[in-house]
């Protein structure tokens, strides 16, 4: 199978489809794979590492003219011209990014598989999670950082100053993102609130993971209560294919003192926090009621080298089984493959996705394709 690898256009995106040793394996299964000039540089895979695994290296519409494209980051308004009947799998987020691409892969009969919608055998997301976790742990990182004074922060620290807690942190959100946002937030020594919707949950991470946190039911009461206390908010909600609920409403945000910051990890997903509005890593903040707002909707990209051997690291068992049955459409072959194609033949194929963009008269289950 021909297998292409673009180099990542978002901003700042550094981030890089497959890794050279990756490519090796597939060049021994008989696979040709071509890879764009400077595709893996920010990763810190120079050129000639990839021709040594194998690849032939291409400019960017060799790279996309292939039966199979293996990439990061949603194709961009730039890219859109280089869809084509390929299989492009890659993170889409569908419901939360332009519409424009949802018309512009049913135009062109594009196949588009979803890292972020693919499930293993026990319904779990595994290629969502490596960059949940990066997502989770950059949260209170950023959040500390621009809550310093000359970020226009309030000037809070987070952190223990001789044992004294200091800085408060609502994560809302208990899955993979929140429970690494309160981790970090926890281990400095910040007062950490965690609000979510499993109590059976709450107790195991209170038990095993976040025994110095406190959890709370996430309701409109106890959030409206929690925010205004807090001095750093991360929006960590996750609802699968679909955009993420406004939890965190805008008369919230306005009790939040002067200099407070939010993160909206949920960005990719339209956000959690009805003020967001997604940022970029060359621009990533914006003031809104006097709140620092981080909304950056690709933020692993900022560790392009963890974040790639990462996700790569999960997504080689699916690239292999895709590429072994050259890309055939049926994908018998993994269910949980079939539940990340999101796009087959100028139909929508995942239900949820088509709910959420207002598109079910585009929906065809993928069974009858």
């Amino acid at each position: 199978m021909r297998i292409g690898v673009p180099k990542e256009i978002k901003d700042q995106e550094g981030r890089v489809g497959l890794t050279p040793a990756v490519i090796q394996e597939l060049v021994a299964l008989d696979h040709e794979v071509f890879v764009e000039t400077g595709a893996g540089e920010a990763s810190g895979f120079a050129d000639q590492l990839y021709e040594q695994s194998g690849a032939t290296m291409v400019d960017t519409e060799s790279a996309w003219d292939t039966d199979l494209v293996v990439k990061v980051k949603e194709p961009l308004p730039q890219e859109y011209p280089f869809l084509q009947r390929q299989s492009v799998f890659t993170f889409f987020h569908l419901a939360g990014v332009d519409p424009g691409l949802t018309a512009a892969l049913l135009n062109n009969g594009t196949t588009a598989i979803a890292y972020e919608a693919l499930e293993d055998d026990s319904g779990g997301l595994p290629l969502l999670a490596p960059m949940s976790a990066i997502a989770g742990n950059m949260a209170t990182l950023m959040g500390a950082y621009y809550l310093a004074e000359f970020n226009a922060g309030k000037g809070v620290l987070l952190g223990a100053v001789l044992g004294q807690k200091q800085g408060r942190v609502l994560v809302v959100g208990d899955g993979i993102v929140g429970t690494h946002a309160a981790s970090v937030a926890s281990a400095m020594g910040a007062e950490v609130v965690v609000a979510g919707i499993s109590e059976d949950r709450m107790r195991m991470l209170k038990r095993t993971m976040l025994p110095q946190a406190d959890f709370i039911l996430s309701n409109e009461a106890n959030l409206s209560c929690h925010v205004a206390e807090a001095d750093l908010v991360v929006g960590a909600v996750l609802c699968r294919n679909a955009r993420a609920p406004k939890v965190i409403t805008e008369q919230m945000i306005k009790t939040l003192s002067q200099g407070s910051v939010v993160v909206d990890v949920s960005i990719d997903q339209g956000g959690c926090i009805e003020t967001s509005m997604p940022t970029t890593h060359s621009q990533p903040v914006f003031s809104k009621h006097g709140v620092v707002h981080y909304c950056v909707s690709n933020m692993p990209g900022a560790y392009p080298r963890t974040s790639t051997l990462a996700l790569v690291a999960a997504t080689l068992p699916y690239v292999a089984k895709i590429a072994a049955n050259k890309g055939s459409k049926d994908f018998d072959f993994d269910p949980g493959v079939a539940k990340a194609v999101l796009t087959c033949q100028g139909k929508l194929t995942n239900e949820s996705v088509a709910q959420a963009l207002g598109l079910m008269a585009d929906y065809q289950a993928i069974e009858a394709l």
